[in-house]
């Protein structure tokens, strides 16, 4: 097997958890370079010598059945140094001799707090007043494998974090990398210097050079069609592959009169004026509108919208010669929710409209510079490479736009509508300066209208519903607790200033159980 760069790293077996993305953000935030390979191509790695640690991740799988996911036992004698995190944890103990039991009646979903057993490198200063971590299991160790010591538990797991020193093997049953672990940072920080001994060599600005490379030998003298938004990641990912391929590069802006007010004018000015970019619009408002009329399901205006977006550009490139690639802004958290990157039993949340959205043949080779990354990664790129400030710090806005914000039926009232209230609910964040504290907001139309009173008459309108959330980036997300004078002011501004709404609730679900976006 062939690794994607030729530089040590901490490689990541993924088994199918949800979080696993986030362990290879917590390695990089350290500045280490990680890859994440599934089960399967494990068995085809046949040079370890760039690997100075392996990290196995959690995942759905039990070890209790007689088929399971597994890693052929010999990299436990690579001397390479193994962390296993939850199902990671148990695959450790169930091909190394231990058991591990089903505990339906002690499982541990949620907090839990650690008990300290015995000293180890891994938990150096990761102790303290609230050693609380997050837990997500039914099974649990029940017997350790010969030459491993117990480090730490907790009430209802006695074989909480293990450890052998001597071949470098450690478990854990917590998640480190959910920010409701309580300084599960130093749990890879430890694991990273202290006994991999790995060196910083990972920066974003190393990336920038290497993505410029990595274009320019791609894309050779071909052209590329870039889909431009206007956001954060197709803007981004304009700006680095003009710094690669420059005149070989056009982007189109389509208008699919599903974006916010004047976002769409707003931004193609900065990048026809300020950047120079080769841009070309298309206004296609009528025609998505015509595409969408009476339909109500999620995954369907998904995949209109997809397939929508690529025909106009294969039919644009017929107009240019060498038209080869469609670069998009796709990033890690649309691959995690629409597929796995990496070929696991990741389940499938939802179909990304620049993903699980876009039809199964293409005329285009996709060109997607940053699927590897983090929304706050991709903000670092941006301001490396000069992005407008305005465009920088924009909270994310879906592919689909609104179409996934009016719940049920579109209709161009019900964007009006929308358009006009989430107008007015970003302004009022901005002006009470709440805008960057916040990861994202947004208004949504619900498809249900209530009796409400407005000057001694009946109304019968739509009810909006706000939505805003804190976030490192976008895996998991809690709603952001807003004064009561805010919704208060927010509430009657929108009432009493978009003609079709008379009632405004706000959403209070964190991330998980539901996803930031409503669809």
């Amino acid at each position: 097997m062939q690794f994607q760069n030729r530089q040590d790293k901490i490689l990541i077996i993924d088994f199918g958890s949800q979080v696993t993305k986030l362990i290879a953000r917590r390695v990089r935030d350290l500045g280490v370079y990680s890859e994440i390979i599934t089960p399967e191509e494990v068995k085809k790695i046949n040079d370890y010598s760039l690997i100075k640690g392996i990290i196995l991740s959690g995942g759905p799988s039990t070890v209790t059945k007689k088929k399971f996911q597994n890693v052929p036992k010999n990299i436990f004698k690579k001397k390479i140094p193994i962390l296993g995190i939850c199902y990671g944890l148990q695959l450790i103990a169930k091909l190394l001799g231990g058991k591990i039991k089903s505990a339906k009646k002690k499982r541990e979903f949620g907090r839990a707090f650690l008990i300290k057993k015995n000293n180890s490198l891994l938990i150096k200063n990761f102790f303290n007043s609230n050693s609380s971590v997050w837990m997500s299991h039914e099974d649990a160790v029940v017997k350790l494998p010969r030459k491993f010591k117990i480090i730490a538990s907790t009430k209802n797991s006695k074989l909480t974090i293990i450890e052998n020193t001597k071949e470098k093997i450690y478990g854990i049953q917590f998640h480190p990398e959910v920010t409701h672990t309580n300084n599960g940072k130093k749990i890879f920080k430890n694991f990273l210097f202290l006994i991999c001994k790995v060196k910083k060599k990972w920066s974003i600005n190393l990336q920038k050079n290497r993505l410029i490379k990595e274009i320019k030998k791609k894309v050779k003298k071909e052209k590329v069609i870039c889909a431009l938004s206007g956001g954060v990641d197709s803007s981004v990912a304009a700006l680095l592959i003009n710094k690669a391929i420059k005149k070989n590069l056009i982007c189109i802006m389509v208008d699919t009169g599903l974006m916010r007010k004047n976002e769409f004018r707003d931004t193609f000015k900065i990048f026809k004026k300020k950047y120079k970019l080769n841009i070309k619009l298309i206004n296609a408002s009528n025609l998505f509108l015509k595409k969408l009329k009476g339909i109500s399901n999620p995954e369907k205006k998904r995949k209109i919208i997809g397939k929508l977006f690529i025909k106009i550009f294969e039919r644009e490139s017929k107009k240019f010669k060498n038209v080869k690639f469609l670069a998009q802004g796709t990033l890690y958290p649309d691959i995690i929710e629409s597929r796995s990157s990496s070929g696991s039993k990741t389940s499938k949340i939802k179909s990304h409209h620049n993903v699980g959205g876009l039809p199964k043949k293409m005329k285009f080779n996709l060109l997607e510079p940053l699927k590897e990354f983090f929304k706050d990664e991709v903000r670092v790129l941006g301001k490396n490479l000069g992005l407008n400030e305005s465009i920088l710090l924009r909270h994310p806005f879906p592919g689909p736009g609104l179409a996934i914000r009016i719940l049920g039926n579109i209709t161009k009232e019900k964007i009006k509508i929308l358009q006009e209230t989430d107008y007015i609910f970003i302004n009022e964040l901005i002006k009470n300066n709440l805008y960057r504290k916040i990861w994202q907001a947004y208004a949504a139309i619900l498809p249900i209208k209530t009796v409400g009173v407005m000057g001694d008459s009946r109304t019968y309108e739509y009810t909006c519903l706000l939505r805003a959330v804190t976030s490192e980036d976008g895996m998991t997300a809690d709603y952001f607790n807003f004064s009561k004078d805010f919704i208060d002011k927010i509430s009657n501004k929108i009432i009493n200033n978009v003609k079709g709404i008379n009632r405004v609730v706000y959403d209070i679900t964190s991330k998980p159980p539901s996803t930031i976006e409503l669809e």
